[in-house]
């Protein structure tokens, strides 16, 4: 709220106004959120790879997250600067893979190469998902379910089979819809100074 985002202290006497900088994950959740949803919904079959799912992973899942890691840096938090950062870095990634791919900068990767990557951002998640347990249930859900998405889309990428990308699509969309919920929950909440929506 806006009172709340300069609180006064008292040095030597005086009285001064001490910015308290906003949380960033709300941003954060709600941009790899939308981003995932969307993937989710091209892996599903609503609609083939086009230039809006390569543009909002390389800026709103990319840019954006990088951004956020850095406001996370700034204010002390370490789980959120790592998470953030290099979620944001793996959209990044995978969005110029395709692109130099397309503009044959480099050899494309071969089935086994893109699996291994989705698998070792998998195992990546794993470890994200064992810090959320001293957090909270709406985290351990979303880091529990976006590693269970690279570990479909390391199946997918191996077998080429369409059931498992289908799955993968929906699977994507619970998961980014979580984090779109965390990131409108930690708003509400921060607007209404209570708790409106548990996270």
């Amino acid at each position: 709220m806006v009172e709340d985002e300069f609180a006064t202290i008292t040095i030597d006497g005086r009285t001064l106004s001490k910015h308290t900088p906003a949380n960033p994950a709300p941003l954060g959740f709600i941009a790899v959120g939308l981003t995932i949803v969307f993937l989710g919904f091209y892996l599903a079959g609503f609609y083939a790879l086009n230039s809006m799912i390569l543009t909002l992973g390389l800026v709103y899942g990319g840019i954006t997250l990088l951004i956020v890691s850095a406001m996370e840096y700034k204010n002390g938090n370490t789980f959120g600067t790592v998470a953030f950062g290099l979620y944001g870095i793996f959209w990044i990634s995978d969005v110029l893979i395709l692109i130099f791919t397309k503009l044959g900068w480099g050899i494309a990767p071969d089935v086994n190469a893109y699996a291994i990557f989705y698998l070792i951002w998998g195992i990546f998640t794993v470890g994200i998902f064992v810090g959320t347990l001293k957090i909270s249930r709406a985290l351990q859900f979303f880091f529990l379910t976006l590693a269970i998405l690279f570990f479909l889309l390391t199946a997918s990428t191996l077998t080429g089979n369409p059931a498992i990308t289908l799955i993968a699509g929906y699977e994507g969309i619970i998961c980014g819809a979580s984090g779109v919920y965390i990131g409108l929950a930690e708003v509400l909440n921060d607007l209404y100074d209570r708790k409106v929506l548990p996270v």
